[in-house]
């Protein structure tokens, strides 16, 4: 039997992990699940799952599951906040941690799961990003093991395979375009039910944003180069509208390997769980002469320019890749509220890099969460400049 925590269990990823749970049956037991808000989605999962441990952000929500589960009181506890999150992602039985929160606030959970020496599915990118060569170190002295959730990093896992580092000639990650790759109007006046409306995935709403800014690419570029340990300058983006080809490996001898499915994360998510195994998964079979083609289209950097800032934050490293992410995620907050326009969510990022004149170059856990926090409100501030 596996068992299993779940770090973000009301979100896209944790609500699509336990569907995969709940289908592979007695095999799996669910030891503990977190939420930050959707309380009433994690009474319904736990009286399902019957975990021993639950997590929210606050303790008004703890006293409203423990009175919504007395029928498993005697066998529950009821963590909060964020030393909560850090005792059940520590949690002493669990063979697999899936780390599904959103934003920063999954890098101390990470971080501790990584310490204990977990297997862990990674769908969290954010925490690897501000904080990549602080836990790259740690899992290799812990002897942690990382899994990728993300489609194109899960591609890119399986298309190496037991590769050496030193065959792979390049790595080229696909990206949908966004429901603005094609738009010929100015994206100054575009919405959020706008941004929000993916042409071919399903998921939460910042990770939706950062797709049509094309932030999420350039982030997944981050993550890759710690992941892989892959320079950036071997790391190439292709925009592919239909997202079939999720990405691709370069060897040195020039074959090309790819990972094809339909978009579904449903399949990302079951491999990391199940890895090494592979198990029948209800994904639409892919029919290539039903897709018909397959595009393949330069990014434009001109039009999207938070690509181009994160590809910049990752070269330049340290604490710069934080202080991005962690502006980018209040600059989204604040677009998702009507509180600033879609391309001000770029030229917030810009600004709070530019004024992060000296970045730490070899940040220790502290440095970073206060970089983090510095961003933050640096983002914040310049919201009253924009609006």
């Amino acid at each position: 039997m596996k068992k299993i925590v779940i770090l973000g269990s009301t979100g896209s990823i944790g609500v699509n992990a336990l569907d995969i749970v709940r289908r592979l049956g007695r095999s799996w037991q669910v030891l503990g699940l977190s939420a930050q808000n959707n309380t009433d989605r994690l009474i319904e999962q736990a009286l399902e799952f019957k975990p021993s441990l639950l997590c929210v952000s606050q303790p008004e929500s703890a006293k409203k599951l423990l009175g919504s589960l007395k029928p498993l009181n005697g066998s529950l506890r009821v963590l909060t906040g964020p030393e909560g999150l850090e005792e059940l992602a520590a949690h002493p039985q669990a063979d697999l941690v899936l780390s599904a929160v959103v934003g920063s606030v999954g890098l101390k959970p990470l971080v501790t799961a990584v310490k204990k020496g977990k297997t862990i599915a990674l769908a969290n990118k954010e925490a690897l990003i501000v904080a990549g060569d602080l836990i790259m170190k740690l899992a290799k002295r812990h002897r942690a093991t990382l899994l990728p959730v993300d489609s194109e990093h899960s591609a890119i896992f399986q298309c190496i395979g037991s590769e050496p580092k030193k065959h792979i000639r390049r790595i080229i990650i696909t990206a949908s375009g966004g429901p603005f790759y094609k738009r010929q109007a100015s994206l100054e006046s575009v919405t959020a039910e706008e941004a929000l409306a993916h042409p071919t995935w399903k998921m939460g709403k910042k990770i939706t944003v950062d797709s049509a800014t094309l932030m999420n690419k350039g982030l997944e570029v981050i993550e890759a180069h710690h992941l892989f340990g892959v320079p950036y300058d071997q790391i190439d983006i292709v925009i592919h509208p239909q997202s079939i080809v999720h990405s691709l490996v370069e060897f040195t001898d020039g074959a090309v390997l790819a990972q094809l499915s339909h978009p579904d994360m449903r399949l990302p998510i079951q491999y990391a769980l199940t890895y090494p195994e592979r198990l029948a998964c209800p994904i639409k079979t892919l029919d290539l002469k039903e897709v018909g083609k397959l595009e393949f289209y330069p990014p434009d950097f001109n039009r999207f320019p938070c690509l181009a800032l994160a590809l910049a934050a990752g070269r330049k490293g340290g604490t710069m890749p934080t202080v991005l992410s962690a502006a980018n995620e209040v600059a989204v907050g604040l677009f998702l509220n009507g509180r600033i326009s879609f391309t001000d969510i770029p030229a917030i990022g810009e600004e709070v890099m530019r004024r992060h004149r000296k970045p730490s170059a070899n940040p220790g856990l502290d440095e970073i969460l206060a970089a983090d926090a510095w961003a933050r409100g640096q983002a914040q501030t310049l919201e009253k400049v924009t609006a």
